[in-house]
Formats: C-alpha cells, sequence, structure tokens
C-alpha cells in the first residue's frame, strides 16, 4: 500500500464507495455502493483494476487532487471538465499521472456523479466486507464520512497500464430521463391512480441524496379502501415510495426499511440513471412486466460483461 492522492478541495459530496455491502441488511446496514455503478465499474476497467476495487464518487462539483505517485487514473460518469495541471484532458480513457500532478474537477454539466478511479483502488479499511461509505451509519469509507481537505488516501498493489484504455462510446446523461418499472409490491393499493403514475413526467427536487430522490409532480394517491398504512418492512433500491403527500420518492443505496406503500420498483439495470439525476430534471416510468424486467436483467449482465471483455482487451 502506497500513498495515492491528497485532497486539496473535496467538492461538496466525495466519498469512498464501492460496490457496495450486501450482506448486513440483517444488521440494520444498507448497501450503500456507488449509485452509477455502470460508471464505476467502467472506471475501474479502464485503469486495469478488478470491479470489487474502491473508486471516488464526487456530487454535483468534482474535487481538486494531488497525486503522491504514478499511477493510472480513470474518470467517469458526470462531465466535470477535468484539467490536468491546468490542461483539460478526457473522461472515459485512462490518464498516467505522476507524483506533484494536480486533477481539477468542476461542475457536472451533464449527469450528477463522477467516477475517480486509481490504480490499485482506494485502500481503506474493510468493513461488513466493503470499503463503501455508509454516510448516516458513519461507518466504511474513510471514517465513515465525506472526504475533507487535506485527506490523504492510499492505493492498493497494482500494475501500470502497458498501453493506454478508452472506451469506444461516451453515454450522455439526458436531462428528460426514462426509467424502467414494474408495478408493485403494493400496486394494488393504487388502481385509481396507477394510469397516471405510469403516464406522467416528474420533476426531480432538491430534496436527494444517497438515500433517494424525491419528484414532484401530480400527486399519487392510494385508493379510498387501500389502508392507510402499511407494516414497515424490507425496501430495495428503486422502490417508488407514496408517502401520504402524494409525492413519489426513488430510493437509492441508503435505507433498509420502510413504511410507506410502494406503487413500482425500478429494474437494477435502470438504477445508475437515477444515481445521475439531479433537481430540474424530469423522470418518467416506463411500465415493464416481471418477465420482461427479467429479460432486461439477462441483457444488461451480458453487455457488462461483454464491455469488460472489450476493455480488457484494449
Amino acid at each position: 500500500m502506497s500513498g495515492a492522492l491528497r485532497i486539496l478541495t473535496p467538492g461538496p459530496c466525495t466519498t469512498v464507495q464501492d460496490l457496495g455491502r450486501f450482506d448486513a441488511y440483517h444488521l440494520g446496514v444498507p448497501v450503500s455502493g456507488m449509485l452509477d455503478n455502470y460508471a464505476g465499474q467502467i472506471a475501474n476497467w479502464l485503469v486495469g483494476n478488478p470491479t470489487s476495487c474502491a473508486i471516488l464518487e464526487m456530487t454535483l462539483n468534482g474535487a481538486d487532487i494531488e497525486f503522491l505517485s504514478p499511477a493510472d487514473i480513470a474518470i467517469t460518469g458526470a462531465a466535470m471538465h477535468p484539467e490536468l495541471n491546468g490542461r483539460p484532458c478526457r473522461q472515459w480513457t485512462s490518464i498516467r499521472v505522476q507524483p506533484g500532478d494536480v486533477l481539477h474537477l468542476g461542475p457536472a454539466a451533464n449527469g450528477c456523479r463522477a467516477y475517480l478511479a486509481i490504480t490499485g483502488g482506494i485502500e481503506v479499511p474493510l468493513v461488513l466486507e466493503s470499503r463503501s461509505t455508509y454516510l448516516g451509519g458513519h461507518l466504511g469509507g474513510l471514517d465513515g464520512r465525506i472526504l475533507a481537505a487535506g485527506d490523504i488516501l492510499h492505493r492498493g498493489p497494482g500494475p501500470l497500464l502497458p498501453t493506454t484504455k478508452d472506451l469506444p462510446w461516451f453515454p450522455i446523461y439526458p436531462e428528460d430521463i426514462l426509467v424502467r418499472t414494474i408495478a408493485g409490491p403494493h400496486d394494488d393499493s393504487f388502481k385509481t391512480h396507477l394510469e397516471r403514475f405510469f403516464n406522467t413526467s416528474f420533476t426531480v427536487t432538491a430534496r436527494c441524496d444517497r438515500m433517494g430522490v424525491r419528484l414532484e409532480g401530480p400527486e399519487i394517491f392510494r385508493d379510498n379502501d387501500a389502508p392507510e398504512s402499511i407494516i414497515s418492512q424490507p425496501v430495495v433500491p428503486g422502490n417508488v415510495q407514496i408517502p401520504p403527500d402524494g409525492r413519489p420518492i426513488i430510493l437509492l443505496n441508503e435505507q433498509t426499511i420502510g413504511g410507506y406503500t410502494t406503487i413500482a420498483t425500478v429494474v437494477s439495470a435502470d438504477i445508475w440513471r437515477i444515481g445521475q439525476a439531479k433537481p430540474g430534471n424530469t423522470i418518467r416510468f416506463v411500465q415493464l412486466s416481471l418477465e420482461e424486467g427479467h429479460l432486461l436483467y439477462r441483457q444488461w449482465a451480458g453487455f457488462l460483461a461483454a464491455t469488460k471483455t472489450l476493455l480488457e482487451g484494449r
């Protein structure tokens, strides 16, 4: 393990994340992890890391970072117009850095979150088999918190790349977002307003974080004969809850249990789209059957595997 980087200015919410912790729900500990695990995984593959390596996630505005040792880095996700030593540099490609190099990332011009991977991955202690930061529980990452100016992070062992890697395409995060969704598990409480839910564009409000995204739009209410509340039960990322005010909330990665009725669930292949939504964007839910959702899951897994193979061979 060697010193990798120093945070000069951290941005509003820069944290250490990996794919998340999946075996601690029974302890009340949520998954956490990269909110856009598509961009996050590609960042790791671009520098030759295993998928499981920890990276930095930056929200709405990037960080200023000084590198302390030779390494390859890759920046993916939201367009933050990176500059290395004052000169523009590309995202979605590997970049060789040397000690003393300074990276600047600005406000997100397209999307919400950017990801920085480095050779060997960010090396912080494993907590419940993950290095992800869970802000609500103050665990994982670096002391369970948002990174601050002066923080020094180390990286794990890993070889430098023999040649540059890049992704042959550039994902774009639209302001009008379509997400594929399966009705339920409590859709039987919304017979009157279910059609409205699937035929409405909602607006992302400023009340959005790693726990969830609150939407504004036509109110969605339970049927008059539906129970006013449910017994609190486990929730998963992608659940769309309807609180008493009728304004939907899409749950993300930092919650384990909830007591609001869930009208629908975003398929796992599209949750990264929610992770890139920022205030003012619109979201529209497209209804799929359960069978279509299973097919989409297999197609998405195949696409990720093919992308990984492509980058490994470049």
